[in-house]
């Protein structure tokens, strides 16, 4: 379009606009135009035209669009100048600045140098450009050129116009006259890169081309960019090398991992070390049981195992925090001075060494060995922790897969019996996991006829232990592996077994099997009668004895269906085996029970058998021992002091079972034997700490809250022995600590014991309480401060006792229905008067 048809006004009309912004529009099918001028200065140097095919441009849009032509203006009259061929003064000096902003923003690719003189040409207008580098001591070596061809007498003589610039102390050389120059130019430029110079960069110009002397001091800007851009490459490459070895030796141990051989695992390690920190003497020595013995190695000599010996020491004592230990003068190293001998022995002169660790297991020290002066690289070092770590697993596969073909054969020999022993072994830890997680008798039985059916392949396994009178075994478990049938078989399988007509009473006390067929299951009637349909047809069953050496606990029976599966004599003996070891789970866990009911027993007797009866106090306490025997140590009492105050103790005992119920009566006697002589709760806690100190063991304290509460006034006095803070709930349903701190009893002597005071308005309540209650757990979590404030909160109007008992409750719940340490809560509420 030319100048004097280009538009002065808005237009949205297509019809008025040219034919070929009509045409266009066709062609996209746009229904809707926008045409703005670009004017400046009154002087219309362009159009903008916007089409589309939907709704008409809105007033915003009209206006962003008036906004863009205004800026288009100004941009077109920048370039007006070039695009009419007038090139300014300044010309050459900004194209190279944009040159070298280019190379920078480039600066990791791998042509940087070919770019450098690429650029370097383009942007000054050169007619060729050079790019040499500095070797030390030697003349420059060209790295990458520019231009027409360079002849061999060309490029001497560039070379020796480079050196005599490089001679110089400027940063941009100028030499006319130089005949013989590469693309038959007349004067060099040559720009120094780096001090000292790291390369040098040659602009060659004709006469008429000629630079100024402030472009040619601009070049040197170009240089900077230019080094900093070659520095950047070789920086990247050198990055990118490391990547490629660190690659290629993790490759290659990850290969030895693959293939089991010890031997070639440490050789490839030893060899790919030594490459890599540029080192003749490595090694890796293991654990044997003669002590740490060189595996692998290579330009090792003398006693240089007395050496490793030390450096392990050091590594897994002094230095254990480190995980590599560095000694870079082993002659000049204290920490050495000890085996010097050995040292200059083994003609080692500095060590860099990494403990072999296997999960928690030690086993073994990779040891490089480089020459004093040796310089190792922080990435360096890293990569060889980490291969220490890679050739640990390593190790340990290799020399688990020699140990299996070295035992191959023997194992050939020996599979059924291990196959056997394995689904043994894994049928008796389920057993005592199902033991050790619940501590129940009846979790236990359910687990043995689980595994029984599992392990053994058949349909049903029942558990029958004798009745209080021992006149028939009962059925305590049983397990139907198909659901279709369990229902039918547990009504025929669970019906008592009278003792008396179980035959071979002797053999199952010395663990001896009893195969069933129709005869031997008609005989012993009831359960075993109603399968005699099921033996004709060819089901097979046996009664396996779960006894100990001193009595029969019970029995279990095994029952298959089905013929192609028959419960042969092989089923019978993995039956006995299980059966028996099954035996030792459920007399542990009766023997648990029995134990866990004396002990709760012997707790429960040194708590409070009653409440005292004060006027203005209501009290309430729950105690709930945890499911473990071994946790024990909960106590707390209450005494109605001569002046008519409550005193009151809860507190906490170390230890367990039984030497926890000792520290409990002590307790419990302390404070009824220095209450009424020490009423007030600080100078209780202190008094009893000296007796605590004479009657615990070393190691073991007692965590104690004391305080004391008067009816009439409602005044709370309290004092902490390491124990968790009272919370005092108001009617309002808030609910703050009474912190008093203070000592554990039993620890130090000399203790004194700071009391915090309250008062009691009617209607509120003190809540006292062990750590049971807040270190409940559930999947880690903790039950916590806010979960007890905020059901204390939620239920204030409930009755002390009651509250007491939705405390324990709530913790149970939250713990998944098991308590794993014993809870004990005492409420205290000032009733109105």
């Amino acid at each position: 379009m030319r100048r004097d048809e280009l538009p002065h006004v808005e237009e949205t009309d297509l019809a008025a606009l040219s034919a070929a912004v009509r045409a266009l529009a066709e062609r996209i099918g746009a229904q809707t135009v926008l045409q703005v001028p670009v004017v400046l200065a009154g002087e219309s140097l362009a159009s903008l035209e916007l089409l589309r095919r939907g709704r008409p441009f809105t007033e915003s849009e009209r206006l962003l669009a008036r906004l863009g032509a205004g800026q288009l203006a100004f941009v077109l009259r920048a370039l007006e100048g070039e695009l009419r061929g007038e090139e300014s003064n300044g010309a050459r000096r900004t194209a190279l600045e944009l040159a070298g902003d280019a190379l920078v923003a480039g600066s990791e690719d791998a042509h940087t140098a070919e770019a450098i003189v690429r650029l370097g040409s383009e942007a000054s207008g050169a007619s060729a450009c050079l790019l040499w580098r500095v070797v030390s001591g030697r003349p420059p070596v060209l790295s990458a050129f520019s231009g027409p061809r360079i002849e061999a007498e060309q490029q001497a003589t560039a070379r020796r116009s480079a050196s005599i610039a490089l001679g110089e102390s400027r940063s941009v050389s100028l030499e006319r006259g130089v005949a013989n120059l590469p693309g038959d130019a007349e004067l060099v430029v040559t720009i120094r890169l780096g001090r000292p110079a790291a390369g040098a960069l040659q602009l060659f110009f004709s006469e008429e081309d000629a630079p100024s002397h402030a472009e040619i001091r601009s070049f040197s800007l170009f240089g900077v960019r230019a080094l900093h851009a070659l520095r950047s490459t070789a920086k990247g490459r050198r990055r990118s090398a490391e990547l490629e070895r660190t690659r290629a030796l993790l490759g290659v141990i990850a290969q030895a991992i693959a293939e089991l051989s010890l031997a070639h695992t440490l050789e490839t390690a030893i060899d790919r070390v030594a490459e890599l920190l540029g080192v003749e003497r490595v090694a890796v020595y293991l654990q044997e049981e003669r002590g740490l013995q060189a595996a692998a190695g290579r330009g090792l000599s003398g006693s240089h195992e007395v050496l490793a010996e030390r450096l392990l020491e050091l590594a897994l004592g002094p230095f254990r925090g480190r995980g590599l230990l560095e000694v870079p003068d082993v002659a000049g190293s204290e920490l050495l001075a000890g085996i010097s001998l050995a040292t200059a022995d083994a003609e080692i002169e500095a060590v860099l060494a990494v403990p072999l660790r296997s999960h928690e297991d030690v086993i073994g020290l990779l040891a490089v060995y480089p020459p004093r002066g040796h310089v190792v690289a922080e990435e360096e070092k890293a990569l060889v922790s980490a291969l220490a770590t890679q050739l640990a697993v390593a190790v340990q596969n290799a020399r688990l897969h020699e140990h299996s073909t070295r035992l191959g054969s023997e194992l050939e020999q020996a599979l059924a019996s291990e196959r056997k022993s394995a689904r043994q072994l894994g049928a008796l830890y389920e057993i005592s996991r199902s033991f050790a997680q619940s501590l129940s008798l009846e979790t236990t039985l359910t687990a043995v006829v689980r595994t029984a059916v599992e392990l053994l392949d058949c349909d049903a396994a029942v558990i029958r232990m004798p009745d209080e009178r021992r006149d028939f075994y009962v059925a305590r478990a049983i397990h139907v592996g198909d659901r279709q049938v369990s229902e039918p078989l547990r009504h025929l399988l669970t019906r008592p077994q009278p003792v008396s007509k179980l035959p071979g009473r002797r053999l199952f006390r010395m663990g001896k099997p009893l195969l069933l067929d129709a005869r031997i299951a008609a005989s012993l009637g009831s359960s075993y009668e109603l399968l005699v349909p099921f033996f004709e047809r060819g089901s097979t069953a046996a009664v396996v004895p779960l006894a100990t050496s001193d009595e029969v606990l019970g029995t279990l029976t095994i029952l298959s269906l089905d013929p192609a599966r028959p419960i042969k004599q092989e089923t019978v003996d993995l039956a006995v085996s299980v059966a028996g070891q099954a035996a030792l789970a459920v007399d542990n866990a009766r023997l648990y029970q029995q134990q866990k009911g004396f002990a709760d027993t012997m707790t429960r007797s040194l708590l409070p058998r009653s409440k005292p009866e004060l006027p203005g106090l209501e009290l309430g306490a729950v105690y709930e021992p945890s499911a473990r025997f071994d946790v024990g140590g909960d106590v707390y009492d209450y005494l109605e002091l001569d002046d008519g105050r409550l005193a009151v103790v809860l507190g906490d005992v170390t230890g367990h079972g039984i030497e926890a119920t000792a520290d409990m009566a002590m307790t419990k006697f302390v404070f009824r034997s220095l209450a009424r002589e020490h009423p007030e709760p600080g100078d209780l806690l202190a008094s009893a700490n000296e007796v605590v100190l004479d009657e615990v063991p070393v190691g073991n304290f007692v965590t104690l809250t004391s305080l004391t509460i008067d009816p009439e006034s409602g005044a709370v006095v309290c004092a902490n022995a390491g124990h968790p803070p009272p919370r005092l709930v108001t009617p309002d349903g808030s609910v703050a600590p009474l912190a008093a701190g203070g000592l554990a009893l039993g620890i130090e002597s000399g203790q004194a014991y700071p009391e915090a005071r309250a008062v009691l308005e009617p209607g509120s309540s003190i809540v006292l309480y062990t750590d049971g209650v807040v270190e409940a757990r559930r999947n880690g979590e903790l039950y916590g401060l806010e979960r007890l404030d905020a059901l204390l909160a939620a239920h204030l109007h409930a009755r002390p006792e009651e509250l007491a008992e939705t405390v324990v409750a709530d913790c149970r719940a939250f713990a998944g229905g098991e308590l794993l340490d014993d809870c004990a809560v005492v409420v205290i509420r000032r009733t109105p008067r």
